[in-house]
């Protein structure tokens, strides 16, 4: 008798029974769709899968995910995840957050889980504003940024999330953006793939605190112009008729933006993307102004030792030495007294 073929994994095998409870024409939708979509494509086990968030708008994702998950508290859902991971490795963990829960109370948290590059995914939701609480600035929103918080406009300096990510020395570095459904796939299986903290910015539209923040690059009618989708092994070129690229600016070594076929310009004058490369990673996540194209893709990609296997090595050498130790006896080792 044949066996019958297992039954291929869909969008809706990752979908729960509960009401998302979003605003309309939120950026979470489209995000949650590419997530459960993604997965169904890796054919991924539900039951081996793990969601933590913390607190925010992003942090209600576990909910809409038919896996387990735990809705932790404001800022800590990556010492939540790293537990979870530590404590069952071969678990897939996802850990899902927003500028303000990431950035703000939980950036010392969020500094140390990639410096240990513990081996699980970070969605950052960056919508540079406090959605959930009701549109204060938050660390990533631009100076100038009128607010509940800041009425007279935001007087401090924007933080770049992946430049964050970078000083954290983090070993997988990509940005996408929420409603491009054929590029945000691509990113979530390489930093699925990846061994390793793989963090992953993800420009996320809030429709009612910040509409549009992002429009002057993800707009239709200027996308073309204003995003490069970098790819490695492939020259950093753009705009509508594939016309425009980067190259290093003679003797200065900036990144300038040039036209091919313009004042001696050729193809082989394009800076090609290398992922491996930190230096240039760093020089293209802080591209900005109008002048300059926002770089999507995977921006850095350099696998290292991760948090789990060295502590893993360290568990395995505590056992060989002293096999037959007990937790009772070293509990009540040395000094102990007993209060009646």
């Amino acid at each position: 008798m044949n066996e019958l073929a297992p039954k291929k994994l869909t969008a809706k095998d990752f979908a729960t029974d509960q009401e998302v409870r979003w605003c309309p024409g939120c950026g979470d939708y489209a995000i949650l769709k590419s997530v459960q979509k993604t997965l169904a494509d890796l054919e991924a086990d539900p039951a081996n899968t793990v969601f933590v968030s913390g607190i925010g708008c992003s942090s209600r994702f576990p909910y809409y995910m038919a896996t387990y998950g735990f809705h932790t508290i404001h800022g800590r859902a990556p010492a939540i995840a790293t537990g979870v991971k530590l404590a069952n490795p071969d678990l897939d963990v996802w850990l899902v957050t927003g500028d303000g829960d990431g950035l703000s109370i939980g950036g010392n948290h969020m500094l140390h889980i990639l410096r240990r590059n513990v081996d699980l995914q970070i969605l950052l939701f960056n919508n540079e504003i406090y959605g959930l609480t009701k549109g204060q600035y938050s660390p990533t929103s631009r100076p100038g940024t009128n607010s509940p918080s800041s009425p007279g406009g935001s007087v401090e300096p924007n933080m770049n999330p992946c430049a964050f990510a970078v000083g954290a020395s983090a070993r997988f570095i990509a940005r996408t953006i929420d409603t491009d459904q054929k590029h945000m796939p691509t990113i979530l299986k390489r930093a699925r793939e990846h061994r390793g903290a793989s963090f992953v910015e993800i420009y996320q539209n809030c429709i009612v605190f910040n509409d549009n923040v992002f429009g002057d690059f993800t707009n239709k009618q200027v996308a073309a112009d204003r995003q490069i989708h970098a790819e490695h092994g492939e020259p950093l070129i753009f705009g509508k008729e594939k016309d425009k690229g980067l190259r290093f600016s003679p003797g200065d070594h900036k990144i300038e933006v040039v036209t091919i076929g313009e004042n001696g310009v050729t193809a082989d004058d394009i800076l090609v993307h290398d992922e491996t490369d930190i230096t240039i990673a760093n020089m293209l996540i802080h591209l900005d102004g109008h002048d300059m194209p926002v770089v999507l893709g995977v921006l850095y990609c350099e696998p290292g030792q991760t948090y789990n296997d060295s502590v893993g090595e360290r568990v395995a050498k505590a056992k060989e030495a002293k096999p037959n130790a007990d937790m009772k006896e070293l509990l009540f080792a040395g000094s102990t007294w007993t209060v009646d």
